[in-house]
Order: structure tokens, then sequence, then C-alpha cells
């Protein structure tokens, strides 16, 4: 029984069934066995999904930590307050107006705490510095109607108090100040252009295909608002890890793809969806990488898109990422604009549609070096010259002596080198 079941094992290993020891494994385990003589990995290792650099809604995957100088942020208060999520705004912005009430309201309050207000202001001749102010709740609401200019009427300030008349214009003046750092930031933060970059789409996928007998990685983009983006132009960056020759590794490299910086075309004059093309050329990261390549290739792909918001004036940033799976080869993009009578009419169900079409799998230095031979083939045929032919001699006929020269002028007709036959039959003597 013993040799039955090694034998039953040996036969599993053999061919590639999984012993029950291995399977009770785990997963993790079982992936890494070492194939020998006698066994084999029986799965293709599967390539791991890439964490983003930047998220498709445009937000940078990145975080900072161990940040041990944190009073920078506080030297831009103004920035940082705006950066702030709304929860954090709004709090902020409440407590701040009301630490400020209460410490002008404290100060009223130890002004005619100070003064004796408090226990005779209903005594008969005597002049508060603050009329009908008898505690703090009331010192406190003094305040707010002083900073807020709400001015009831029933609470008001003598001339009789000079130090009232210089907490006065201190809070008047500190009050201001609040309310234009409170209400500027705000106001920043509700017209940022974030908001403006939400109607500004990028296609799902990018796609790799042939245009004018080059290879092109191609995306869409489009606004979804009437209001334009004004000088919108548009870039992208690869982002892959790389090695140097002398052995530095660099995380997430930053490279340039060019989409039409020499030539212009990154300025975008975007009133309807666009397809942004990008040349597989010399200079290009992927000039020397086929589909089966790139298949193997790990990198993502981020595309910025910058303009003015035309009713405001802001500068606007719109961002996407295309990892190394969402670039497909072979596809292309389906329109998505039509003649209406009268306009033009965008379909922007089909704006993420894209088909499949016939792409030659090599790498772009391949297809520009067949092509390359394809053209030359041709033209070195032409460029050739023609071997002489033999010449043969012929018996001159004794009927006609001028036989031989007739044979030069055929011969220089053909050639183009002695002239025509037509031009001897003109010469006297002929006839």
């Amino acid at each position: 029984m013993a040799g039955d079941s090694r034998v039953h094992m040996d036969h599993d290993m053999e061919i590639g069934v999984t012993p029950t020891a291995v399977q009770k494994l785990p997963k993790h385990m079982r992936e890494a066995q070492i194939s020998t003589e006698h066994t084999h990995l029986i799965a293709d290792p599967v390539k791991k999904p890439r964490q983003r650099y930047v998220q498709k809604d445009g937000k940078c995957n990145v975080h900072h930590g161990n940040v041990q100088e944190t009073y920078r942020y506080l030297s831009d208060l103004f920035t940082t307050l705006v950066d702030l999520r709304w929860r954090f705004s709004l709090f902020i912005f409440t407590l701040v107006y009301v630490v400020n009430w209460l410490f002008f309201g404290l100060l009223w309050y130890i002004i005619a705490l100070i003064r004796g207000d408090l226990w005779h202001s209903d005594e008969e001749g005597w002049t508060p510095c603050v009329e009908n102010l008898n505690s703090f709740v009331s010192a406190f609401l003094f305040s707010i109607e002083t900073e807020t200019t709400i001015g009831y009427g029933y609470r008001v300030i003598t001339e009789k108090c000079p130090e009232g008349i210089i907490l006065l214009l201190i809070q008047a003046i500190l009050g201001s100040i609040v309310n234009a750092m409170m209400v500027g930031c705000m106001f920043v933060k509700i017209s940022q252009p974030k908001n403006r970059a939400e109607t500004l789409m990028f296609s799902h996928k990018a796609v790799i295909s042939v245009r004018d007998n080059k290879l092109c990685l191609m995306f869409r983009v489009g606004d979804l608002r009437n209001s334009h983006i004004v000088e919108a132009s548009i870039r992208a960056k690869l982002i892959r890890s790389q090695q140097t020759k002398e052995g530095e590794f660099i995380p997430l490299n930053q490279t340039d793809i060019n989409i039409g910086f020499d030539t212009g075309d990154d300025r975008l004059f975007l009133v309807s969806p666009l397809i942004i093309s990008h040349e597989i050329n010399e200079k290009s990261p992927f000039w020397e990488l086929s589909q089966a390549q790139m298949d193997k290739e790990e990198f993502e792909i981020v595309v910025i898109l910058e303009g003015m918001v035309e009713a405001t004036g802001m500068t606007c940033q719109a961002r996407s990422s295309y990892l190394d799976k969402e670039v497909l080869w072979g596809w292309r993009f389906t329109p998505v604009l039509s003649l209406e009578k009268g306009f033009y009419e965008v379909d922007y169900n089909s704006f993420h549609d894209i088909y499949e079409t016939n792409t030659p799998s090599c790498s772009a230095k391949e297809l520009a070096a067949t092509l390359r031979e394809g053209q030359l083939l041709p033209t070195l045929s032409l460029l050739t010259p023609e071997l002489p032919k033999p010449y043969t001699l012929e018996p001159i006929s004794t009927h006609n002596p001028l036989s031989k020269e007739v044979d030069k002028g055929e011969e220089g007709e053909k050639g183009g080198i002695n002239g025509s036959a037509a031009a001897l039959k003109d010469q006297p003597g002929l006839d």
C-alpha cells in the first residue's frame, strides 16, 4: 500500500497535479513552490495590480508622513485654512468668531468690574462706562453688537470712559481683520476651480493604433459645460520605476510624453471632445516596446489639463491617469461628433466607447524600419542603371548603303541618344 501511494504521488507530480499535502498549504506558500526535475510550476505568476500614483478623479495618492517642521504650515496660515476640509473650516470659522467675542466681552466685563459699574449702576448720578451692562452675559452681548455693528441701542458706551473708547477702537480694527480673513477664506474655498474640473472628462481607457503609418498613443478629453476653458493646454507624464546604469534605483521616475509641445498641438480649443495623440517616435519612451513587451511593463500615464475658467478667470487643473492595463493595443475611439441641421451634436454616451482595429503587434521602431525598407525597394529599382544591351553585327546590305545609319537612328530613338530615324529622312539625297 505504501508503495502504491508513492507511485501515485510520483505520477501526480509528473503530470502537474498538486499533491494533497501541498494543497493544504497556504496559498502564498503553494505559489512559491520551486520547480525541480520532477515538478514544475502549475500556474504562471500573476501580474500584481499596480498602486495608482494619481487616482482617476485626479487626487494624488501620496501621503506625507513624519513631517517634523510643522511650523511651516503656520507660516502660510491662509493657504492652510483654505486647504482644510469643509467640516474643519466651518469649525474654525465658528470658533474664531466665538473666541473673539468672548475675549472682548471679558475685557468689557473687567472694565465694568474695575470701575464699579456692576454695583453702582442703579445709583442716580452714576455714569457707567457702558449703560445697561450689569453681568458677563450682557458684556458678551455688547461685544457681539459692537463687532457685528448690530447696534440695538439698549447698551451704549458713554463719553466718560476713555479706556472703553480705546477698547472699542481696538475691537473694531481687529474685528475687521478677522472678518476679512475668515470671509476671504470661505470665499476662496467656495470659488475654488476644483469644482470646475468635475465637468472635464477623460476617457476611461487609452488606446494604441496606427495613424498615418505611425503607432500613436491616444486618449480623449471633453468639457461638459458651455462656458469654455480659456488657454487650455495638456501634458502627460510617464510614471515608472527606473534603474540607472550605475545601479541606482529611482522609484516613480517621471518622464515627459510629447503630445504636441513642439508643434503647438498641446494648445486645445476644447469646444467638443478631442482625441489627444502621442506619436511613438525615436524620442518616445514606447519606441522599442511591442505589444507583448507592453503587457509585461508596469507604468502609469498621468495626464494634466490646465486652463482658465471663462467665468471667473481662475486657473483650473484637471488630472487623470492610465495604468498599464488600461492602455489597450489595437483599438480606436468611436466618433462622437455628428452634423445636425444647423449645428454639431456631441453624443457623450459614446465618449468612452472604443472599437478594435487591425494594428501590427511589433514595436514602433520595427514598424518604421519595415516601412522604410518597403519604400526604399522601388526607389532603388528606379535608380539602378540599365545594363548595356549586347551589340550584334549585322551584314550590310548592298542594295541600301544607308542601312547602317538607319539602324543607328533606330537605336538612338530607343535610347534617346542619337535622335530619331525621322530626322534622317530630311537629309538631302535620301529620296
